[in-house]
């Protein structure tokens, strides 16, 4: 299992629009994907987007938000789960 953590800043005024495109557009496109197991998306009062989603083996990339929404690229990281 492979966690992915994908976050993106918006612009002040672009937030609910990039909300709604993550959630409308984004996420629809790598849900259907056999690989993927779910997804969760959070946001914070500070205008980002953090999307968290578990995939079987090789994540899947989101597509490139709406560049005049954000206020710089979306980073990405990859977690695996630690046996303790």
């Amino acid at each position: 299992m492979i966690a992915r953590m994908w976050e993106v800043r918006a612009l002040g005024s672009g937030f609910d629009e990039l909300l709604s495109w993550v959630c409308d557009v984004a996420l629809p496109q790598v849900e259907v994907l056999p690989s993927h197991v779910s997804s969760e998306v959070y946001s914070s009062t500070d205008h980002r987007i953090v999307v968290i989603s578990r995939w079987r083996h090789t994540p899947a990339d989101l597509p490139a938000p709406p560049a005049h929404l954000t206020a710089r690229a979306p980073h990405v990281w990859d977690f695996t789960p630690v046996d303790r």
